[in-house]
């Protein structure tokens, strides 16, 4: 079985403020599509609200690595998509809940104009890899 390895800092290049530089792995890749702040009736979570958005996006996260058979230990990458980079300290906080400080992934984050949806604030893609 592989675990991810995680190099927050390579040599010459700054230490990652909240993620790790480099994450690197062996074994069968996953690839969650991006998702949104909807429970499982469809019905979205939080409207106007950061924190609840974020906090059902990594629920909703959680259920695809699951179905997977993945955790958030063989997430090497996340990509935030958010309207409003004002979002990531929520974002942030509803990641902490699910991956430790040590164990960070790979992450980019994206300023859009618009979602497919008005009142989502935020959608959120991860990339995995489960050991063999």
């Amino acid at each position: 079985m592989s675990k991810p390895t995680r190099i927050p800092a390579p040599d010459g290049l700054a230490p990652a403020a909240a993620y790790s530089h480099v994450v690197t792995g062996t074994g069968r890749f996953v690839a969650v599509s991006g998702q949104l702040p909807l429970d499982e009736d469809g019905k979205l979570v939080g409207e106007g609200d950061a924190e609840a958005q974020a906090r059902q996006v990594f629920e909703n996260l959680r259920r695809c690595l699951a179905a997977a058979d993945a955790t958030f230990d063989d997430v090497v990458k996340l990509t935030y998509f958010v309207t409003d980079m004002a979002h990531l300290p929520a974002i942030r906080a509803a990641r902490a809940a699910h991956i430790p400080a040590d164990r960070l992934p790979a992450a980019s984050a994206v300023q859009v104009a618009a979602l497919i949806r008005p009142e989502f604030l935020m959608e959120i893609e991860a990339y995995a890899v489960v050991g063999e």
